[in-house]
């Protein structure tokens, strides 16, 4: 008994360490399939991710330099404050987060805590509803390029940011109670520590904004390559086939093709490949596509989940709202997206 509980306690120790130590093994053992997978990774950050997010990383920092997270506080407290119980500067994050894309909006609630904008409560608020799938990737990627579909990308965007005001509603109610000591005594936005902008100093804003927008964008691009690698090993090991044959029996159940499965597991690590796969299975039924689509777009994958790990990992703010905010997002979206097209005849696509 003695000796199983030390093996137990060993393994735990050593888990993390034989995880990576598999993944060495695997890139290895699967190198063939691994190459291509890394190239089309890369293609996809260059192509598609630099141009879409890096111009917003940009400006963002930017407005952070200057006095209009302020003039939006004032504008937008009376809304924001019943609505989600967080101060009205973060409208910013807010308005940003639904433009932008993910991980802007985990990026400004992050920046927020560090120059104490809001407090520790607040951020984490902002944190769950927030860092959202932009429409450039929702109606242009997903709608046009991959359904061929421009009213399927409008139908998604529409769910997708209904359910994104849900979620920030329900968690209103988030540590409502608490409030951070260190923040307690802070009553203005003068309490930021940001260097505004101005003439003299505007090169060096400029370049430091810059910096602070290739070290986030490097970091996406990483996590891209390597879940693309880590999808290329599941797929090449015949993993998300033994999985998909697991499953089989409860799709036939539900009347759903068992193809689906190893989209939305796919999906789940990564969702650019996921609803990409999901996108291309053959269904009469293509609701089902685009209802698991909704739930990717809310979700956003453990990808993203890691990259929002990683940048909130300089703060003291908490993942956890997170997870359980993009959890919730992502069965709401699908709920708003199946009640929508049973509803109107419009977004109604089955055969």
């Amino acid at each position: 008994m003695f000796k199983n509980n030390f093996y137990v306690i060993k393994l735990k120790r050593n888990f993390i360490p034989l995880i990576f130590l598999l993944f060495t093994f695997c890139l290895l053992i699967f190198s063939n399939s691994n190459l291509p997978a890394i190239k089309s990774g890369l293609s996809l950050w260059a192509n598609s991710v630099v141009p879409s997010l890096f111009p917003f990383f940009v400006a963002t920092e930017l407005l952070m330099r200057t006095n209009i997270i302020t003039k939006l506080g004032f504008l937008l407290n009376n809304y924001m404050k019943p609505l989600f119980n967080i101060r009205g500067e973060g409208g910013f994050a807010f308005i940003m987060g639904i433009i932008s894309g993910y991980p802007v909006g985990a990026k400004i609630a992050s920046n927020f805590r560090k120059n104490n904008i809001c407090s520790k409560e607040e951020c984490e608020r902002l944190l769950s509803f927030t860092n959202n799938s932009g429409p450039l990737f929702i109606i242009g990627t997903v709608g046009i390029l991959m359904y061929k579909n421009t009213t399927i990308g409008i139908l998604l965007f529409i769910t997708h940011i209904l359910a994104c005001i849900t979620v920030g509603f329900i968690f209103r109610f988030w540590k409502r109670k608490t409030v951070s000591k260190k923040y307690e005594k802070i009553d203005s936005f003068k309490s930021n520590k940001t260097k505004y902008a101005n003439i003299s100093n505007l090169g060096e804003v400029l370049a430091e904004s810059i910096t602070s927008s290739i070290s986030t964008i490097l970091l996406i691009g990483g996590f891209v390559v390597i879940f693309s690698s880590i999808i290329s090993i599941l797929k090449a090991s015949g993993f998300l086939h033994i999985l998909t044959n697991i499953f089989s029996p409860i799709c036939n159940m539900l009347n759903i093709e068992p193809t689906f499965i190893q989209g939305f597991t796919t999906g789940i690590l990564e969702i650019t490949n996921g609803i990409n796969t999901i996108s291309n299975i053959a269904c009469k039924k293509i609701s089902i596509n685009i209802i698991l689509t909704s739930f990717l777009l809310g979700f956003g994958g453990i990808s993203v989940l890691l990259q929002v790990f990683s940048i909130t990992s300089k703060t003291d703010l908490s993942i956890k709202p997170y997870i359980y905010g993009k959890i919730l997002h992502g069965i709401i979206a699908a709920l708003y997206t199946f009640i929508f097209i049973h509803t109107f005849p419009i977004f109604y696509f089955d055969l």
